[in-house]
């Protein structure tokens, strides 16, 4: 077979397949046009989540007649006046969008600069239909009807109208992060589904297109590095989400999805939250255009870094700095379904009777507790006869004879008492506080840990008595294989046969915990994990299952002193606002709501 030359329609037509692949991918062209354009409001219109029809204008610059026909010509752009590509500083410089979805679908174009008549060219599937003047206002409006209509084998490939309207959402979200400055309407089957107005702060879009809890639960992100700015905002570990779509990332202004940047990410959230749940983030690096590759990918969805390491570092860094900062926070308001569970006492029939008649007797006797026994005194008032008798409560609590401290220097507030030996309950200057005392000692432990790991100081405590783990023989060799790891942690540990470990000593900041359960615990981390996880990571795991043995235990009876000891460490420890897998260690109910609780508000 000889060679020869393709046809220009069929150019377009696979160069389409490389820039065009759905819906949203035609939408994120048009967009970013309108963008380069100047424009500081765009529109967009779909129809069947873009499948039959895509609609974006703008009040950017506009375009005359001469060159809409140029537009629609491959490879011809405004947006590289000289061939210096790596300086390219707009959204797209390449050339193919508009021919490409042009040869794929129902193309008009409809342009007016300002001081001139408008035009409008029509391409049918690659095909000009026609031209001709166009009455608009100053801009561009472009529609795209029946995309792949005479390419029934691509056609076929798109997913249903509610996957399509998915991913147009998520596109125009992501570039309407990326300009705060401008104005974005999104709608959808006569139904407006986005709605922002030029001019916002950066924060103020990510939280109107996230969720407007955002802004009570995540850190400001500020770091510089020579030339290189990260910017953004980071979510309270507690505030996460259990797929990683709430992850948007920005590189000069465009969004990228960059496998460096969603690892580094990870990386910075280790240890503070399950691996099932992804944090939410949106973060923007800022930086010269010649340190950034923005020419590998067709649609411009991934960058190539002149430095990777020193980006990822600098995410690491920025993420982890501005957590630090956060401190103990934490998601603090409870979920409205759990606020929905707190239940009103019924109402008595008789408004005259006491709660110590027989009548208010009724609903203590069909509790599962003994029933007390009353009896009339002189007075005439029923009381109490048998204190002993009353159900044993299941909380602890003091006189509260200490005052409320202010928020400002105790913002956990000082314990009243503890509630099923496992929460500690806090009174603070605007609201109570409940604290999970194992999960809020877990973190406090692991912090203690990495202090003393980074110091190269972990205290070991021998064992009077040198203690045998039996394990099975895997088991063992993961173990024995770091010995020397663990042995900074304060663990040492030696075979002892094929199927055992022997165990002379362990971390002092564990106290006199299970040791055969915590050397299974880590064997089976080591066996989970060990391949997977760098040096590094591996460590913060084995930090963590030692700090979840070594933390105070649900069930344990704190004295008030101890409480107040725990909430006073919470407070100056980084992170202590979740525990070592990302559950939040203490919430608070304001004021306000205890108040709609008992219908005072």
């Amino acid at each position: 077979m000889s060679i020869r030359r393709l046809p220009n329609s069929l150019i377009n037509r696979i160069a389409a397949g490389e820039v065009v692949e759905r819906p949203a991918s035609a939408l994120k062209e048009l967009v970013e046009n309108a963008i380069d354009a100047g424009a500081s409001q765009i529109n967009i219109r779909l129809e069947q989540g873009g499948l039959e029809f895509i609609q974006v204008s703008d009040n950017g610059c506009g375009m005359g007649r001469d060159d809409i026909a140029l537009a629609l010509e491959r490879h011809a752009t405004s947006k590289l006046p000289n061939e210096a590509i790596e300086l390219v500083t707009t959204m797209g410089f390449r050339g193919e969008a508009l021919p490409s979805i042009a040869s794929v679908a129902r193309l008009t174009i409809e342009s007016r600069e300002a001081g001139a008549d408008g035009w409008s060219r029509v391409v049918d599937h690659g095909e000009l239909a026609e031209e001709g003047p166009a009455a608009i206002p100053p801009g561009t409006k472009v529609r795209v009807e029946q995309l792949f209509g005479n390419v029934p084998a691509r056609r076929k490939f798109l997913r249903t109208a509610r996957s399509e309207y998915a991913a147009c959402t998520d596109i125009v979200r992501r570039l309407a992060m990326a300009r705060p400055d401008i104005g974005f309407t999104l709608e959808h089957q006569g139904r407006k589904a986005i709605a922002v107005q030029g001019g916002e702060t950066g924060p103020e879009r990510v939280a109107a297109l996230t969720s407007r809890d955002l802004h009570a639960n995540s850190v400001a992100v500020d770091l510089q590095r020579e030339e290189i700015w990260l910017t953004g905002v980071a979510g309270l570990p507690t505030y996460n989400r259990g797929v990683a779509d709430h992850q948007f990332l920005f590189v000069n202004g465009r969004p990228v999805k960059d496998r460096l940047l969603v690892g580094a990410v990870r990386g910075a959230y280790a240890e503070m939250l399950a691996r099932d749940r992804h944090p939410v983030v949106a973060l923007f690096i800022d930086m010269p255009p010649e340190l950034v590759d923005v020419n590998v990918h067709p649609a411009k969805t991934e960058v190539r870094f002149r430095e990777p390491a020193m980006i990822r570092g600098m995410i690491v860094s920025g993420l982890r700095k501005a957590l630090d900062e956060g401190g103990f926070r934490a998601v603090q308001r409870p979920a409205e379904s759990a606020l929905s569970r707190w239940q009103s006492e019924p109402v008595a029939p008789d408004p005259q009777s006491s709660i110590f008649t027989a009548q208010g007797r009724t609903n203590i006797a069909q509790q599962p507790y003994p029933a007390a026994q009353v009896h009339d005194s002189n007075n005439g008032v029923a009381a109490f006869d048998h204190s002993d008798e009353i159900a044993p409560l299941m909380g602890k609590a003091e006189e509260a004879s200490e005052p409320v401290p202010e928020a400002e220097r105790h913002p956990l507030g000082i314990a009243r008492g503890q509630v099923a030996k496992t929460y500690i309950v806090a009174e603070a200057e605007d609201g109570l506080v409940i604290v999970d005392q194992h999960a809020a000692h877990e973190r406090l432990v692991l912090e203690r840990m990495r202090k003393a790991v980074e110091g190269g100081t972990v205290a070991s405590q021998a064992l009077l008595m040198a203690e045998v783990v039996e394990l099975d023989e895997n088991a063992c060799d993961r173990l024995e294989a770091r010995v020397a790891e663990l042995s900074e942690f304060g663990l040492e540990l030696e075979r002892f046969g094929p199927t055992a470990m022997l165990v002379r000593a362990t971390p002092a900041m564990l106290g006199s915990g299970d040791v055969k359960e915590l050397v299974t615990d880590l064997a089976d981390e080591l066996g989970a994990y060990d391949e997977a996880l760098s040096l590094k990571e591996r460590i913060e795991h084995v930090a963590s299952t030692m700090a979840c043995h070594g933390s105070v235990r649900a069930g344990r009876v704190l004295n008030v002193a101890e409480m107040n000891a725990l909430l006073r460490e919470m407070e100056v420890t980084p992170h202590s606002g979740q525990c070592n897998h990302g559950r939040p260690t203490w919430v608070k109910l304001a004021l306000d709501d205890v108040e709609k609780l008992f219908g005072r508000k």
